[in-house]
């Protein structure tokens, strides 16, 4: 089993025994411990994995991490957990007192669905306030995947995350700011680009406010015109191989010869970003069914559907991102549910649907 396929084997198992957890103690045991054994650490092994480690603050004695893990018998990674329900944001200053006592390199503070890593980027052996990496795991990005592999025991190599932590921290602050601005641009990016030419008057604050949302679609319309670039170019590439290394046949969906092309209609659809996002979500929740190559999807002018083996009669279900509403349709038998969502992450509550309509169309065992 590969690292991903452990991962995604241990995110269907926090959504699975979540509800049912309400103590710090329940998530330890539960969920944490759990995940440092899927790292490869022998958590039953108190030179490698020590409960309860002291890590005594100044005059305070006897002050206590809930785990430090042992690199050639030195701690190398203190590990601060709370509960499941707690926010994590109201703990780190507790860590933050732990590490500096100690010879530790990394800490790590979780409720057992997030992970928040730390390190000393702005001052060394003081923890810095802000992670170099945040990870939910009933949320994982590809890229996070990749920087939780460096903290296997297998993998584990403290100079090599230490060089890639301040990359990692800065950019993952540049990023919120950005996805902030363009959720909701400030009046400072405003000005910014009134000032390119846009506007030539006083830009007072009526100003600002009138054009913010003409900015907001702006951005909404170059990052859709960016993925869709991306997207014909992969799609072009992927066509380029087939010609390549296939006779030509007649199929219905074969590429056209120029003359053809010049006067076919211009599509009107757009995959935006926000379906693509949903397709990964609904492809990661199914993924512990199916393997993950047999969830596709199919884009239309009024929804987007989401299918299995590219048959659009086997559809899991269908996405409808409007301007005032989103909803996904999934079909139960002979009805079919609306669920009404606001974000993305959302659809993950529908796990149990979607899994039901998807078993709904495999092949009854006889």
């Amino acid at each position: 089993m590969t690292f991903e396929e452990k991962i995604t084997s241990f995110k269907s198992r926090i959504e699975s025994l979540k509800d049912n957890i309400s103590t710090e103690e329940a998530t330890k045991t539960s969920l944490i411990m759990p995940f440092f054994q899927a790292m490869g650490y022998d958590i039953f092994n108190p030179n490698e994995f020590v409960p309860e480690f002291t890590a005594d603050v100044g005059i305070k004695k006897g002050e206590k991490v809930d785990y430090a893990i042992l690199i050639n018998n030195s701690p190398m990674i203190l590990v601060e957990c709370k509960s499941i329900s707690e926010n994590l944001d109201k703990h780190d200053s507790q860590l933050f007192r732990y590490f500096g006592t100690t010879d530790a390199k990394f800490a790590i503070l979780t409720n057992g669905i997030i992970y928040r890593f730390y390190t000393d980027i702005e001052e060394t052996n003081k923890m810095d306030e802000a992670p170099f990496l945040e990870i939910n795991l009933l949320n994982l990005k590809d890229y996070q995947i990749q920087e939780l592999q460096k903290f296997t025991k297998e993998n584990f190599d403290k100079d090599e995350i230490f060089d890639s932590a301040a990359e990692l921290k800065y950019m993952g602050q540049i990023r919120q700011i950005l996805k902030d601005e363009f959720a909701n641009p400030s009046d400072d990016l405003v000005r910014l680009i009134l000032n390119r030419g846009v506007y030539e008057g006083v830009k007072t604050q009526s100003i600002v406010e009138k054009y913010q949302p003409l900015v907001k679609r702006s951005i909404s319309l170059v990052i859709t015109e960016m993925i869709n670039d991306r997207l014909k170019n992969a799609l072009a590439k992927n066509e380029d191989s087939e010609t390549d290394t296939t006779p030509a046949t007649s199929q219905s969906n074969s590429i056209t010869s120029d003359s053809d092309t010049d006067d076919a209609p211009v599509s009107k659809i757009i995959t935006t970003q926000e379906e693509l996002d949903s397709f990964y979500v609904v492809k990661s929740i199914l993924r512990t069914q199916v393997p993950p190559d047999r969830i596709t999807y199919t884009d239309k002018e009024t929804y987007f559907a989401i299918n299995l083996d590219n048959k659009t009669t086997k559809w899991i279900c269908r996405i409808y991102i409007k301007e005032r509403a989103k909803y996904v349709i999934i079909k139960n038998g002979e009805e079919s549910t609306r669920y009404d969502f606001e974000t993305v992450d959302d659809i993950y509550n529908l796990s149990d649907a979607l899994i039901a309509r998807l078993n709904s169309l495999l092949p009854k065992d006889n």
